[in-house]
């Protein structure tokens, strides 16, 4: 019964990646299809609220500090980093690009965010020990493999008939297609960025306020707001709120339940159970669950580069993560033996001197 017990957080987090590959397709499609991308964001966000409100009243309604209005500032500023334009840049990014190709930058944000964290000594590296040589090798390798994905796309692997590249995607011109993969790619580039600055506002607002299913819905209720204002100041029509076709609603559902409700509460459970290193080991398994729905299903192409520059990505995260954790388990074994020398002192007989004299 135990063995299988420890197994849960595996199978957990397998069932998140795919719920994100899943979710990541249907991105996909709805923004191939003309969906307004702030509405979406606008929908998802909203749902993502209703979904987790409950849960944070509830679950954390004995534990929850006072929400002062600086928190409130932070937490606005980490709907617009982490939230409404994070998920805008990704949205662009996987309608110029494919779904397969923007789940590679998703597995570069933990290695981005280390590197962002080092001015800030959130981070350090001593290269005197292999886990940070590990750190240093798996940073330069995760970014050679995103240089290598935004400046080539090399040979298409996978060979559709004519009418399936048809439905691939819009008749382009092959400078064209070039140009639109450019945009993406950059897209997601700033995307990852934003995305990881984020990791460092929340490591701040977390220490601050430590509830989090409450800041994570209130963050997303500033996102929905914001989004909302941002996509009426831009387009006065108010068509583009409708949504006629069933994957819309299907997907706008199913991102804000599962995509940015279900899969949070799984993920802090794992995180709790076995440590955000275990964690983040599991995220290059979303980009291989998606190609095995991007290409046959939605007939994206796989090209060389992509391919080449999503396994360089992984070994580079791999890398950092095991300098990572190795370090952490460095840390701990410091940890238990100052506390065990500590404990042996204080055992240890106390022998004091004391004075005999003698009377005439």
């Amino acid at each position: 019964m135990k063995k299988c017990i420890n197994w849960y957080p595996v199978f957990i987090m397998i069932a998140i990646d795919l719920a994100f590959a899943i979710s990541n397709i249907l991105l996909k499609k709805v923004v191939t299809d003309g969906m307004d991308h702030l509405v979406f964001i606008t929908y998802r966000q909203s749902i993502s609220t209703i979904f987790l409100s409950p849960l944070a009243f509830f679950l954390e309604r004995k534990s929850r500090p006072k929400l002062t209005s600086s928190i409130l500032c932070h937490l606005f500023l980490s709907a617009i980093a982490g939230a409404s334009l994070t998920q805008y840049l990704f949205l662009v990014g996987i309608e110029y690009t494919s779904a397969t190709f923007a789940c590679a930058f998703v597995n570069m944000v933990p290695v981005v965010t280390f590197l962002m964290a080092l001015p800030f000594r959130l981070e350090s590296i001593n290269l005197k020990y292999s886990s940070g040589r590990a750190k240093v090798i798996g940073t330069l390798v995760c970014l050679g493999g995103a240089i290598l994905l935004t400046v080539y796309r090399g040979i298409p692997l996978v060979h559709f008939s004519g009418s399936q590249h048809v439905t691939q995607s819009i008749k382009l011109s092959s400078s064209k297609r070039s140009e639109r993969w450019t945009i993406g790619s950059l897209a997601m580039l700033a995307g990852t960025f934003l995305w990881s600055s984020w990791f460092l506002l929340q490591a701040n607002i977390g220490n601050r306020y430590p509830c989090q299913y409450s800041s994570t819905a209130i963050m997303t209720f500033f996102s929905a707001v914001q989004s909302a204002l941002f996509s009426l100041s831009i387009n006065r029509n108010h068509s583009i709120w409708y949504l006629d076709r069933k994957t819309d609603i299907i997907a706008v559902i199913y991102a804000g339940m599962v995509g940015s409700g279900l899969c949070i509460v799984g993920m802090s459970w794992c995180v709790k159970k076995r440590g955000p290193v275990f964690t983040a080991a599991f995220s290059p398994l979303v980009q291989i669950m998606a190609a095995m729905f991007d290409v046959p299903i939605l007939h994206e192409q796989l090209h060389l580069g992509s391919l080449i520059g999503s396994i360089t990505v992984m070994a580079g995260l791999y890398m950092l993560l095991w300098g990572k954790n190795k370090e952490m388990k460095n840390q701990e074994i410091k940890v238990v033996q100052s506390e065990e020398t500590q404990e042996t002192k204080e055992q240890e007989p106390q022998f004091q001197v004391i004075g005999i004299t003698s009377e005439s």
